[in-house]
């Protein structure tokens, strides 16, 4: 994600750690932060939930109750309001800056979505989507770096119509930060929920099964659905089919077995439900940009 020419030409620098720049609109505010030398233990809070997302750099954030942990490009993180952040700039210099965005979205915005999705995409296990009050982190996540962008763009496009853009924008992207955000709670925690939750039961038995068949057809089953409404719950609550979930987990562990193990590429496609080796190689390469074999050389084989 780059910021385009119309902010370097209308942006002030005015300081060299956490310089902003700052553009208003009636539900969201966009910040973008510079910093330009060596920092530690920069404090930064926020009065409404937050949205960051890495430019350039690299930042050592320190939250409250929370391990220490570097903040990279193509990273975004959610916090909620009056979140104290605690900020290590380790390598920031004047030609290599430390850039990061951090949109600001009112908790009137916030609760009138989470209202209407729970007036119109109601959850397997009938509880009502909420927003967290708990931060979490989320890579590589396509679509959300997509609209991420978009806001960016018309934040800073001269536009009559931008706050209507950026109003239906803000719309999708909250519904798609609660989505993710569910996505990741079932990912980390499936075992532990498994036996209340009937999403958490299905994601974990996909993570179990991930070197065998798995269809549809048979996930509708357990969770004692009809096919084409546990395909739409699913997606309600996941933000993405049962395909696409099923694909992003083997090739998560595909990604693992390249990184720590010394196994080969056509062993790790099997063991992770491939039958194709092209079509594995295909996956992955639209994924994270290079071939299993490049990305296996490039981590080393680490173990």
């Amino acid at each position: 994600m780059k910021l385009n020419d119309a902010f370097f030409q209308k942006r002030k620098l005015q300081t060299l750690v956490e310089n902003q720049t700052t553009y208003s609109l009636t539900n969201a505010e966009m910040h973008v932060f510079e910093t330009h030398q060596q920092a530690e233990q920069v404090l930064l809070r926020f009065d409404q939930p937050v949205l960051a997302s890495m430019l350039t750099g690299k930042k050592v954030m320190h939250l409250e109750d929370r391990p220490s942990f570097d903040f990279l490009p193509g990273e975004s993180l959610i916090l909620p309001a009056n979140e104290l952040m605690c900020i290590d700039f380790p390598e920031a210099r004047i030609d290599n800056p430390t850039r990061c965005l951090a949109m600001t979205i009112s908790e009137e915005k916030i609760d009138r979505v989470v209202q209407l999705m729970n007036e119109t995409m109601q959850k397997a296990d009938a509880k009502e989507w909420l927003f967290s009050e708990d931060a979490f982190k989320f890579t590589d996540d396509a679509v959300l770096h997509q609209i991420i962008h978009r806001l960016l763009f018309y934040f800073t496009e001269n536009h009559p119509s931008r706050d209507l853009f950026v109003e239906f924008t803000l719309k999708e992207l909250i519904i798609r930060m609660l989505q993710t955000e569910t996505k990741i709670h079932y990912q980390n925690n499936a075992k532990l929920l498994a036996t209340s939750n009937a999403m958490a039961s299905i994601v974990d038995y996909i993570q179990n099964n991930l070197d065998k068949s798995i269809t549809v057809t048979e996930l509708s089953r357990k969770a004692y659905m009809s096919e084409s409404n546990f395909h739409r719950v699913f997606k309600n609550e996941l933000g993405l089919s049962p395909i696409e979930f099923i694909n992003e987990e083997r090739l998560k562990k595909a990604s693992a077995l390249l990184r720590y193990s010394r196994k080969k590429v056509k062993e790790i496609c099997i063991e992770c439900g491939y039958n194709s080796l092209s079509y594995f190689t295909r996956l992955f390469k639209r994924k994270y940009r290079v071939s299993p074999a490049k990305y296996q050389k490039n981590m080393g084989g680490r173990v």
